[in-house]
């Protein structure tokens, strides 16, 4: 497209996207560096009492700089102009986890800094603060003609972004290319990024999580799912490096008041945060192969899987420490999984995109230019789907079987890469009869700990589900022989791998791992050889060879469609925003309640006295303390209980959010902090592809619990006195 075109292209895109928002006011995740024109206006309808300049702006200090990315896996937010950031349990939760051990365990106990010389230092944690936020699409096209020229073909992704990321390398700040609407915007986004982090509280994981699995995606809840941190910057105030006991805490350029007062029915919320990826430009059949046959198989074995990490975690304190945290994390994808495909097909998503794609194939036959670059579009797209959809779903089974159970493969990866390292030092072609180079011992930890017996249930369950999902083809050779020696019986085959294996107890493996061994001695281990035998990456060729004959691949494809899709609604004047891919985003809604049911109806909140309901000795994701017992039936709340005299745990809004969005700021019509988002209900598990304008919600836990468990039950009262904090 030449320049002339191209700079109305992006008039008439700025007027579509901030044109006419015919879209539920609680529906998008905004760009926070566009929030003018109708959008704007369309916040101030909904309640904002902001102008957009005091959200974002480059210049002068905004809300933008209380908001933070965690490495750009959860975010967080500024609370105090000495560096105190607040963001979820959950988000700390892994760091929480690798500094608990059986004699200082801060998961079961909760870590309460009651100094700064308690704060413990995070090693290698990243906070990234947003700067600014460049429109370089002129110049990447300016490149990718370049490159055409120089090459033939567009540059990569990677390639791309080296190139005008090299351009704008600015000292003291980290820059990340972004493509909005597969490439048909580009931004440059710079942050600074501090290195020097360290906990100050995490309360104990039966208040910031409590209900746990259970209650996950669940409403009612009850969690306390909060965690603070606090930034380091060095002596002369610049983002550090890491760890230093000579920085002091940073400064930043705004910091968020908290809003005691409390929020109800009705009233303005704000999210803002860094949402990681979302797929709401997608096709009917990618959604009907994610509903009908990913993610219930997914869901299925991951469940699976749970069931016998729960009784590995039940059979003692340590394996719960060894487990703990990749329990959380399976434990909320495997009900994602199930609930985003239940709800897929409850909602007929797949049938929703059918008329979409309708709409979009008359649009393309309006005109003659669309025709010759769409017109086969959708036609394309159904027979690649199909022509690819066997080999992908074995390409699935073998990840959910193998390679995503247990401890064991991440043991296997990491051994893998301690052998070649050391090889690298010590070249040998490592055959049965060579000595393998003695392994550093200072490696030795990379290992994770593992539990043998639930390690080996999880392991021949494995095995028995690929040999029955992954058909012998895609097996790998030795797989096969070694199941035909056993006559076909997986179990049988996956139980003498087991005891054959050096894998098969913590002891044989340390043993294994610090004397002098042969090459044999793990080449023909079989749990090994069974992890080996079958390449991944020979799958996915099969899924590439059948696009070469296509003549095109999925990918370019799906960007096609997006594209289209894309241009159809800027003509129609529909609004428009960018799947979440990480930067920073913002999301307007109100509280309210739900109703997930006919006939059933859940208030916008939760109170304490659910915590006494649910508090139950016998199940652990329900175990209170007596400490927190008593407090709670005491019932003295002080200055941070509701008007109604009691006090509010969690509440929920119609904030559109995602993954990444956990430990963001829930703020009122003012920019004040009136909680941290930490969750989704079930009704929205499916707003990865699409949004329900009615069932989706966004579970928040309410700061003035926070505030009270601060106060009342860790007694960290000294950190009020830094926090603005705006009291009925």
């Amino acid at each position: 497209m030449m320049k002339g075109h191209k700079k109305l292209f992006f008039i008439l895109l700025a007027l579509t996207i901030f044109g006419r928002l015919n879209l539920h006011a609680d529906e998008g995740m905004w760009m926070v560096n566009l929030l003018y024109g109708r959008l704007a206006e369309q916040m101030k309808a909904e309640g904002l009492n902001l102008p957009p300049g005091v959200i974002y702006d480059e210049e002068a200090a905004s809300l933008k700089d209380a908001i933070v990315a965690l490495d750009f896996g959860c975010t967080g937010s500024l609370i105090s102009d000495k560096g105190l950031m607040i963001t979820n349990h959950h988000c700390a939760y892994s760091d929480v986890h690798s500094l608990s051990t059986d004699e200082h365990n801060y998961l079961e106990d909760g870590f309460w800094a009651m100094k700064s010389s308690e704060e413990i230092p995070i090693p290698g944690k990243g906070i990234y603060f947003l700067k600014k936020v460049i429109d370089v699409t002129d110049e990447v096209d300016d490149i990718q003609a370049e490159a055409r020229r120089l090459t033939g073909n567009n540059y990569g992704g990677r390639k791309l972004a080296s190139v005008i990321e090299g351009r704008y390398n600015t000292p003291g700040m980290e820059v990340s290319l972004a493509t909005m609407w597969k490439g048909e915007k580009q931004y440059m986004f710079f942050y600074e990024v501090y290195k020097d982090v360290r906990l100050v509280a995490a309360p104990p994981v039966r208040i910031g999580a409590f209900g746990g699995d259970e209650d996950n995606w669940e409403w009612p809840q009850q969690k306390g799912d909060f965690a603070m941190y606090r930034i380091y910057a060095s002596p002369d105030g610049s983002p550090s490096a890491g760890y230093d006991p000579a920085n002091v805490p940073m400064r930043p350029l705004r910091h968020l008041a908290i809003n005691a007062k409390g929020l109800h029915d009705g009233d303005y919320t704000m999210v803002m945060g860094y949402p990681y990826t979302t797929n709401r430009y997608v096709n009917s059949w990618d959604v009907d192969m994610e509903s009908k046959v990913i993610g219930p198989m997914a869901a299925e074995l991951r469940g699976t899987n749970m069931k016998m990490m729960t009784a590995a975690m039940e059979s003692g304190p340590h394996a719960r420490l060894i487990y703990s945290d990749s329990f959380f994390s399976l434990s909320n994808q495997q009900e994602l999984e199930e609930g985003e495909s239940e709800k897929l097909v409850l909602y007929g998503v797949a049938d929703i995109l059918r008329g979409r794609e309708a709409e979009l194939q008359a649009w393309i036959k309006e005109d003659p230019e669309r025709i010759a670059r769409w017109g086969s579009l959708l036609v394309d797209m159904a027979s690649l789907q199909e022509k690819t959809s066997h080999a992908r779903q074995q390409v699935e089974a073998l990840r959910e079987t193998l390679i995503r159970r247990g401890s064991l493969f991440i043991a296997i990866s990491r051994l893998d890469g301690i052998i070649n390292g050391a090889i690298k030092v010590q070249p040998i072609k490592m055959s049965d009869d060579q000595n393998i180079p003695a392994l550093p011992k200072n490696q030795f930890d990379r290992i994770p700990d593992m539990d043998s017996g639930y390690e080996g249930e999880c392991f021949r369950y494995a095995v028995s589900r690929m040999a029955e999902l992954v058909e012998p083809e895609n097996r790998g050779e030795w797989f096969n022989d070694l199941l035909d020696r056993f006559d076909g019986d997986a179990e049988a085959m996956a139980a003498w791998a087991w005891d054959n294996s050096i894998f098969s107890s913590k002891e044989a493996f340390e043993s294994w791992y610090h004397r002098p061994k042969k090459g044999g001695s793990l080449r023909n281990d079989p749990v090994w050889r069974i992890f080996k035998s079958t390449s991944i990456g020979e799958l996915n060729g099969k899924v590439s060879d059948i696009e070469t004959a296509a003549g095109h691949t999925l990918s370019d494809i799906r960007r096609e469609y997006t594209i289209a899709m894309y241009r159809m609604r800027m003509d129609k004047g529909e609004a428009q925003y960018p799947d979440a891919n990480s930067t920073m985003r913002l999301t307007y809604g109100t509280v309210g309640a739900l109703e997930p049911k006919d006939g059933v109806l859940c208030l916008s909140h939760t109170t304490t006295a659910g915590v006494l309901e649910k508090n139950d000795p016998a199940r652990y994701d329900f175990d209170i303390d007596d400490r927190l017992e008593q407090l709670l039936r005491e019932g003295d709340w002080g200055p941070w209980g509701d008007a109604d005299g009691t006090m509010h745990v969690n509440f929920l809004s119609d904030n559109d959010i995602t993954g990444g969005n956990s430990g963001s700021p829930v703020m009122d019509a003012d920019g004040n902090l009136v909680g941290l988002a930490f969750d989704g209900n079930k009704e929205s598990l499916c707003s990865n592809y699409w949004f329900h304008p009615d069932m989706c919600k966004c579970v928040n836990v309410d700061i003035r619990y926070v505030l009270w468990i601060l106060d009342r039950y860790a007694g960290m009262n000294y950190l009020f006195d830094e926090m603005d904090i705006i009291k009925p």
